[in-house]
């Protein structure tokens, strides 16, 4: 029985109950420390165990007693701290798939929802929700959407299918490009389309559609307009009661098409990933996995000969920043052409990968990728804090845990508080989110 939630459903019983170390200078002994159950000491530094559903609460207390926050790192909520002994992330190999891009809970890529997959029961994760998604703030009436709907998809036609993990890797993802001639479809970078499989359901109805997001720019691969890419990872997972190795419907159908077949189309929709049309904008991005998908079609408008070339109005000269968690090497998904963007514009785009199974983070753990935010947390924070800057995160719901955790910690060394802050950035439309 195909069960969307599965893994992720596993993740969350191993780490249902989250803590973070927060390390803590400064604190001074008062009245109102007295009554706490914390390890105040009039210097040096002190750890205070905190769930992570209080983290901000813990944090303006410490503020208000004087303290400041040198550092937040993730524990287990049944790992002992003996002073600053190794900390690190679950290690179960459940919460390394579901925080490191290894795997999916869904089907797809990029935000990859399945849209009422099988039944409403199975595409709920514990929120009852499929993917979390931040609500646009600023309106974008000229931005096309549902050109095409389910009841009338557009037939596309395959035109490559390209695999993209190399020898050694895990598991098969692929890139494909579907020919849009004849089509009213047009889009933009940081939409998505919709796919829908052939076949029935177990309820016997016809298969529904699944959103992928695109990973090419407006103009297409071929820059003529005429096409539109995915990146597509097939869903593998085994069934936590029966053992039985599952395969994703529509994910599995996507990536054993073949050049020539036919595919139904539907889209384009989103308004939340969209980017801004500054050129001298800054674009933070964080990816696990194919959320590398609307990331790729970002980098390729700003940074491609042809695609420049077909965009006089947008020269990008701004700064660019991907920072990509994958679990092996040959899973860097589009390597070749991020490394290229990186030695021709060395100014203005930086790479930064954390492959788990490769690197370790400073506690001896492995490297996932709030570990290599946590690493340049300082830096992520100013840059954030300009006004030019916006800030995109796609990929698996695990990692944003962490990516809060390490802002909090650098904003509360200026005496802000992060969840506030990132408010305000949601709010002004420069705090974009697609998880899953």
């Amino acid at each position: 029985m195909y069960n969307q939630g599965a893994v992720e459903g596993a993740a969350n019983t191993e780490l249902g109950s989250r803590i973070f170390l927060y390390e803590v200078v400064g604190l001074r002994q008062s009245e109102e420390t007295d009554q706490t159950n914390y390890p105040i000491r009039k210097s040096g530094s002190v750890f205070i165990r905190v769930p992570y559903n209080r983290m901000n609460q813990e944090m303006r207390r410490i503020t208000r007693l004087g303290g400041t926050i040198v550092s937040i790192q993730p524990v287990t909520a049944l790992q002992p701290v003996n002073g600053k002994a190794s900390l690190g992330n679950a290690t179960s190999e459940v919460s390394e798939l579901a925080t490191s891009g290894e795997t999916a809970n869904s089907e797809g890529n990029g935000k990859a929802t399945p849209v009422n997959a099988h039944s409403a029961e199975e595409n709920k994760d514990k929120k009852g929700n499929t993917m979390t998604q931040a609500k646009a703030k600023k309106d974008h009436g000229d931005v096309p959407v549902n050109t095409y709907r389910p009841n009338a998809p557009f037939i596309g036609k395959v035109i490559s299918n390209e695999p993209l993990v190399k020898e050694g890797g895990i598991g098969i993802v692929q890139h494909l490009k579907f020919d849009l001639s004849g089509s009213n479809l047009k889009y933009i970078e940081g939409q998505s389309i919709g796919i829908i499989p052939p076949g029935l359901d177990k309820n016997g109805k016809p298969e529904k559609l699944r959103l992928y997001s695109i990973a090419s720019t407006r103009h297409g691969d071929d820059v003529d307009d005429k096409t539109v890419s995915l990146c597509v990872r097939q869903l593998e997972y085994k069934h936590p009661e029966t053992s039985e190795t599952v395969y994703g419907v529509c994910s599995t159908h996507l990536c054993f098409l073949k050049p020539g077949e036919e595919v139904k189309i539907t889209g384009p929709v989103g308004k939340e990933m969209l980017l801004p049309n500054d050129p001298d904008a800054n674009v933070i991005m964080m990816a696990t996995g194919t959320g590398i998908a609307p990331m790729r079609a970002y980098l390729w408008r700003q940074f491609k000969d042809a695609e420049r070339a077909a965009n006089p109005e947008y020269q990008f000269k701004g700064f660019s920043w991907l920072i990509f968690g994958v679990p092996t090497t040959p899973n860097l998904l589009y390597k070749e052409e991020l490394e290229e963007i990186q030695q021709k514009y060395p100014d203005n785009f930086r790479l930064t990968a954390a492959i788990s199974r490769e690197q370790k983070n400073p506690q001896g753990g492995r490297m996932y990728i709030q570990d290599r935010v946590a690493e340049h947390a300082d830096e992520l924070w100013q840059l954030i804090k300009n006004e030019k800057t916006h800030t995109y995160i796609c990929g698996l719901r695990g990692m944003e845990e962490g990516i809060d955790a390490a802002l909090t910690a650098a904003a509360a060394k200026e005496g802000v508080t992060w969840s506030d802050y990132q408010k305000q950035l949601k709010k002004a439309g420069r705090w974009h989110v697609e998880t899953y």
